[in-house]
């Protein structure tokens, strides 16, 4: 039937930098992304796809589930941190993943200094990310939304809330 497939699930970003550091030395490009990724949705394929497009490494930073808790409210997650990990990990566009706890991505960009980090289309030029990603030379790169396409928006659904 084939190989067992490999998920790489990192449980820092330190880890993450000793992984793809020989791979950067061979002139390989580091894209980089983060979110919560609570329940995949095709929003979060057609990003993901696109993210990976960026580069030749596509490295996602989840959302440990304190900071899901703090950014989305109290009943989220829906699924726990190790969960999500490994579903984004699993992805055929997505080299590996890791958890991180902060609430924004700025202290692992520092680490691993990726030559791309990519956002969503719902977000704008004018993000966080952008200064210390651009001070090292990186490029910060705003791929397509998909309307329509959310977490908060399949919740409701089910919950059959309007939305």
């Amino acid at each position: 039937m084939g190989d067992t497939p490999q998920y790489l699930v990192f449980e820092n970003v330190e880890q993450v930098r000793k992984h793809v550091a020989p791979l950067r030395a061979e002139g390989h490009t580091l894209v980089t992304t983060n979110g919560c990724f609570d329940l995949i949705h095709a929003g979060h394929i057609r990003y993901l796809s696109e993210a990976a497009a960026e580069g030749d490494i596509l490295v996602v930073g989840i959302n440990s589930d304190a900071s899901v808790r703090k950014l989305k409210g109290p009943d989220r997650p829906v699924q726990s941190e190790k969960d999500r990990a490994l579903i984004v990990a699993g992805l055929k566009s997505v080299s590996c993943s890791f958890l991180f706890g902060e609430d924004d991505p700025r202290a692992f960009l520092e680490v691993l200094k990726p030559d791309v980090h990519v956002k969503g289309g719902d977000y704008g030029e004018d993000i966080i990310e952008k200064p210390v990603v651009e001070a090292y030379g990186g490029k910060i790169s705003i791929v397509s939304f998909v309307p329509g396409r959310s977490t908060s928006e399949i919740l409701r659904g089910i919950r059959g809330e309007k939305t």
